[in-house]
């Protein structure tokens, strides 16, 4: 969620928290195969993290399964980055675990955990797609801080907007429960607003400590909501689906893991608006393998407000990136 010239100008939705600082493109650049082989990666692994999610909660309770995934890929993360770059990279200051902590907290329990309770109502694709209108939240959130956002800016979050009302509601999109939807949106905004912090309190310089951090955060967030919830009672371990167990475990490690290191180098390899188009790309994959995989329903309203919705941030991501 950062810019080649101003983070605090660069709209970063749904990306891993405080990836590192991208070159400025250069015009006339050829695209490698590499680069192809890592947005290939981005596209279909962040895009497939909500089918991920639904299978995981079809025998998992959702809060426990979001704390283990977290908690499980944030330390593999901080043991691989002492392994690479040593003790020393996992340095921080206290001012900086705290900040870091909090980014991880709003964003992968309440941006995250608030999706996989709601995964358990909402089908995948669906919940996608509302959660893609995360950068016209984050346009909105800078606008009340007092910085003036692009024309396009506004046309996208308009549209973006637009989209989420046809998708919410009520009896447009489905056989739904609306307290899922509503989840999903909240979800979306607190997502938003660690976004939004993330540029703006002291992080730990290191983008992979300060992503593993978060990580641990965030998923002891999610372990103790789970507790609180009483998700632990009554826990058959042998009742969980081999399926779901195989769904955790690509999500820590294709989720968690593969898609950002793939996601941090194409940031300092690949010109920012190609890497960009990751944001209006996992959503219409999300809905596709929720359809193929999952049979889920693809209605009129869905594909109507999807559209809009990818619209509107295909606009915002153009638009505030040139900023």
């Amino acid at each position: 969620m950062t810019s080649p010239v101003d983070p605090a100008h660069e709209v970063r939705p749904l990306t891993p928290p405080s990836a590192p600082v991208p070159t400025p493109e250069r015009s006339g650049r050829r695209i490698s195969g590499a680069v192809w082989a890592g947005l290939g990666i981005v596209y279909v692994v962040w895009g497939s993290t909500y089918l991920g999610i639904r299978i995981v909660v079809e025998t998992m309770p959702p809060f426990l399964s979001a704390g283990l995934r977290f908690v499980v890929a944030g330390l593999l993360l901080l043991g691989l980055i002492a392994w690479r770059q040593g003790p020393a990279a996992l340095k921080v200051t206290r001012a900086q675990l705290g900040s870091a902590a909090l980014v991880g907290v709003l964003l992968l329990l309440g941006g995250n955990g608030l999706v996989v309770l709601a995964e358990t109502s909402v089908p995948s694709g669906l919940a996608a797609l509302l959660v893609a209108v995360v950068p016209a939240w984050v346009v909105v959130l800078k606008a009340v801080s007092g910085e003036r956002p692009t024309l396009g800016g506004v046309a996208g979050v308009l549209l973006g907007l637009a989209g989420l009302a046809v998708l919410t509601l009520p009896g447009l999109s489905g056989d739904v429960r609306i307290s899922g939807v509503a989840l999903v949106v909240v979800g979306s905004l607190l997502w938003s607003v660690g976004s939004f912090s993330s540029s703006r309190i002291p992080m730990p310089a290191n983008p992979f400590t300060a992503s593993a951090y978060e990580m641990v955060a965030g998923g002891l967030g999610c372990a103790a909501v789970a507790l609180i919830r009483g998700e632990q009672h009554g826990l058959d371990l042998a009742a969980i689906s081999t399926r779901s167990w195989a769904a955790l475990a690509y999500l820590v490690v294709f989720g968690s893991l593969i898609a950002f290191t793939a996601y941090a180098w194409l940031l300092q390899t690949a010109p920012l608006s190609l890497v960009a188009t990751y944001a209006y790309v996992n959503p219409v994959v999300a809905v596709l393998l929720g359809a193929l995989i999952l049979n889920e329903a693809l209605t009129w309203p869905i594909a109507l407000g999807g559209a809009v919705v990818v619209a509107g941030v295909c606009l915002i991501v153009t638009t505030e990136r040139r900023r």
